[in-house]
């Protein structure tokens, strides 16, 4: 998932890739849903604006709204991941010269960045395979 707040096409986090990532972390929280791609059984919703809520003690997989939000996300996510018990683990841009990589990813702040190689292909809601991501990606734990 990464979940548009508008009706612009969602870049959704295909399932397969998911399930490599949910095999080794057993997520049971996707703060950047809509109902029809959410990868955990709790889940929030644009409506539910998933940046005010607690994911404290959750194993939580993030692909948050791709644009200018991406930095609010991850904010949120480094904020969330001091909380006992809670581990962050967020689909991003590795876009490695904005703000929001510098002040809550590097310097020890994440405990592990994996950039993937190649462009992930995301999907619609529906699982439709579209073409390939704008940027490259990184997985930030």
């Amino acid at each position: 998932m990464s979940e548009a707040t508008s009706s612009a096409k969602l870049d959704c986090t295909p399932i397969k890739f998911f399930n490599e990532l949910d095999q080794e972390f057993h997520f049971d929280l996707d703060p950047a849903a809509t109902q029809k791609s959410a990868k955990c059984a709790r889940y929030y919703t644009p409506a539910d604006d998933g940046l005010t809520k607690d994911w404290g003690g959750c194993r939580v997989f993030c692909n948050p709204p791709s644009g200018k939000e991406v930095g609010e996300w991850v904010k949120k996510g480094y904020e969330e991941s001091q909380k006992p018990g809670t581990i962050i683990v967020m689909l991003i841009p590795a876009k490695t010269d904005t703000s929001y990589f510098h002040d809550y990813i590097l310097h020890g702040k994440a405990s592990e960045i994996r950039f993937l190689r190649g462009r992930i292909r995301f999907t619609d809601e529906d699982g439709n395979a579209r073409g390939a991501a704008m940027s490259p990606s990184a997985i930030v734990i």
